[in-house]
């Protein structure tokens, strides 16, 4: 990999490029700490790090995808979130209203006129997100300005809401721009800016607790920490072992005389990805499993039904562990029928005369890559959910909070970084090629 950037940084255009490209993540991070008016940032911080330590999953899920902005209720605190949510609404309305289905298969203006939908839809979401967010601290006394005049704090909830969502519309402009002039995919590049940048903080966390049982004599803190490092790494190689493996069903072609010469005959196959969903039904299942956490700033849950009820839809609790793993996998087979319909490839190798060894065309091809489409799926959803639940099983097994990243995380910079590696090679085999005049 870093024989791949030093290679790609000798390249002019693919040196302006990544020096783009990073550009776009300092003005991010700039973003990220520029505090909205009217609200104290200290007393947000404060309440953010006791919602953290007592285990807010929907407060701590948003803070990690936008960086920490969200803790410092700054110009991205809503990050990238809403046009992710835009894109998925997108996607599945797509495939549930046909006039959007005729529109995304009319080539590059169809796509155009898609991509301008999300747009509006991200800042409608903007908007939404926006008004709960200000609503959310208000009541936690968050807003400096409190006066007694209707105007007046209809004047302070408007800056705070426009400049939320004007934040929100800025983060997806620059995730444009990193896709037509930088390298990577913009938005990717962007929440693994905001990842990358709370890496500090866990590995002061890391350090503060081995410093702690060294000195306290209180030794199984070295050794938890030790072994974090060590499972951290594990789960690395396991991303990039799984993001690589593929299962390849074989496909034989006829062979056709055409004239006195002979076309066809040759043996290929369909590559299927084991992780071809992505972390995609990670951030499926965490968003449902915030939910419950949300009802909190509305409720009391110090004791009665309320308390057990956040008990067991805490990170710590046995019913979050269940519905968690049980809804990555049930997302992981909603993305698998999104992506793939198999009688449609069976159509496609029929069509182009190909057939897959000892199994008719037709309906039995169709239902043989169903078989396999539903075994592949069923691995990747198995691999998604072990590294969503290691680190969440580790906390709770060893008690040291703040060290865990959360699988998201882990998977969402493996996977940017191995896409990002994978670009960045395709332009320069492009740059270098040889064609048959040279």
């Amino acid at each position: 990999m870093f024989n791949t950037i030093r290679n790609a940084w000798r390249i002019p255009d693919l040196r302006k490029k990544i020096l783009y490209t990073l550009l776009i993540i300092v003005v991010f991070r700039f973003g990220s700490v520029i505090p909205v008016p009217f609200l104290d940032v200290s007393a947000l911080s404060q309440m953010m790090a006791s919602a953290e330590a007592s285990g807010n999953a929907a407060l701590g899920y948003i803070n990690m995808l936008t960086g920490g902005a969200f803790s410092y209720a700054s110009l991205f605190a809503m990050g990238i979130t809403p046009y992710i949510n835009s894109s998925i609404i997108m996607q599945l309305l797509t495939i549930a209203i046909p006039a959007l289905e005729r529109i995304s298969k009319e080539g590059e203006s169809g796509r155009k006129k898609i991509a301008t939908i999300t747009r509006y839809v991200t800042v409608v979401l903007g908007l939404i997100q926006g008004v709960a967010y200000y609503f959310y601290l208000r009541n936690s006394n968050i807003v400096n300005y409190m006066g007694s005049g209707v105007v007046t704090n209809i004047f302070v909830g408007l800056v705070i809401v426009l400049t939320f969502t004007a934040g929100t519309a800025l983060v997806m402009w620059m995730g444009e721009q990193i896709n037509e002039k930088g390298i990577g995919n913009g938005i990717s590049m962007i929440l693994l800016a905001g990842i990358v940048a709370r890496l500090p903080s866990m590995v002061g966390n890391l350090w503060n607790y081995i410093s702690a049982g060294w000195t306290g004599g209180q030794y199984s803190y070295v050794i938890f920490s030790i072994l974090f490092v060590a499972l951290f790494l594990v789960v690395i190689w396991v991303i990039v072992f799984m993001n690589e493996a593929e299962r390849r069903i074989p496909v034989q072609y006829a062979k056709k005389v055409v004239g006195r010469k002979m076309y066809g005959g040759q043996s290929s196959f369909l590559p299927v990805k084991v992780a071809m969903s992505g972390v995609m039904p990670v951030i499926f299942a965490s968003a449902i499993l915030s939910i419950p956490q949300f009802i909190k700033f509305f409720v009391n849950p110090e004791g009665g039904f309320w308390k057990g009820f956040f008990e067991a839809f805490s990170q710590t609790g046995w019913l979050y562990t269940l519905l968690y793993f049980l809804l990555i996998i049930m997302f992981a087979f909603f993305y698998m029928s999104i992506q793939y319909n198999p009688l449609e490839m069976a159509n496609n190798l029929r069509q182009s005369n190909g057939t897959i060894p000892g199994i008719r065309p037709g309906k039995p091809s169709a239902d043989f890559i169903a078989k396999i489409l539903s075994k592949i799926t069923l691995i990747g959803a198995l691999f998604l959910a072990f590294v969503a639940l290691v680190p969440i099983v580790y906390t709770n097994l060893t008690g040291l909070a703040g060290l865990s990243m959360g699988g998201t995380s882990i998977i969402i910079i493996v996977g940017v970084a191995l896409e990002t590696v994978k670009q960045l090679e395709s332009q320069m085999m492009m740059r270098h090629y040889k064609g048959f005049l040279d």
